[in-house]
């Protein structure tokens, strides 16, 4: 099983932001995951990432517990994530961003982080050449040497997921990438999406408001609404469900 998740809580102080949340991915596919503002759907990838431990449950990734565990240690065994706020060092360059992701995973040590070591040179090549790939798969190489804030809004985006895809994960979670974005890159979006997934075979969570990206993009769909989830199912089952129609447009309109 590529991903397990059982009966996972979370709370804040009376506050029940997640309640016994259980999903499994046995293979690379793109699992939906809505909700209204406030329904646990942040709370989730922070618990699943590391931000927060679970209060209860577990979470398994290739079968080995990842539950609590640091966010490092999270990253190291193949789960990395975009956030909803983007989060880009201004001061770097484009490929420099992407090779922030890289540095953790170098070896060339103490001594070549202080010394230019014939290691150091080599992996600092190896490091760029990697980044370059990952740029190229979003579309952003002929940007490396730019200064992330002068590319428009949707290209930031696309270099935020390029710097998660340089962890090298096996499960990519996406916190609202489509947040923000104009309909020409939203149909973009989903069509970079489903290219990672098909390329480089990783399983991909996705929040998301845009209904029409994620009713594009998943094959099965997550619903949660005050911390408990309410439906699961393909996207045509999820559009025809009462409780999901409910949840979204409250229960006078669906009268």
């Amino acid at each position: 099983m590529l991903l397990q998740i059982e009966k996972i809580s979370k709370s804040f102080g009376g506050v029940h932001a997640l309640v016994d949340f259980s999903l499994s991915m046995d293979r690379a596919k793109i699992i939906g995951i809505i909700g209204p503002n406030g329904a646990g759907k942040t709370t989730l990838f922070n618990v699943i990432s590391g931000v927060y431990p679970p209060d209860k449950g577990k979470i398994y990734l290739n079968d080995k517990d990842i539950s609590g565990k640091e966010q490092f240690i999270i990253t190291r065994a193949g789960i990395a994530r975009t956030f909803q706020n983007i989060r880009l060092f201004t001061g770097l360059s484009v490929i420099d961003n992407v090779m922030c992701a890289f540095d953790p995973t170098s070896r060339y040590g103490i001594f070549g982080g202080l010394f230019p070591t014939p290691m150091r040179i080599r992996e600092e090549k190896r490091g760029h050449k990697l980044s370059e790939d990952y740029l190229q798969l979003v579309d952003l190489l002929k940007y490396r040497d730019e200064k992330p804030e002068n590319l428009p809004y949707g290209l930031q985006r696309r270099l935020e997921i390029a710097r998660a895809l340089a962890c090298k994960p096996k499960i990519l979670l996406l916190d609202e990438p489509a947040a923000g974005l104009n309909p020409k890159e939203v149909s973009d979006l989903m069509e970079l999406i489903h290219r990672i997934r098909d390329e480089r075979g990783l399983g991909i969570l996705v929040i998301e408001h845009r209904l029409e990206l994620v009713m594009g993009l998943s094959e099965e769909i997550y619903v949660l609404d005050f911390g408990h989830t309410i439906a699961i199912g393909s996207p045509s089952e999820i559009k025809s469900n009462p409780a999901v129609i409910k949840a979204y447009l409250g229960e006078e309109e669906c009268n």
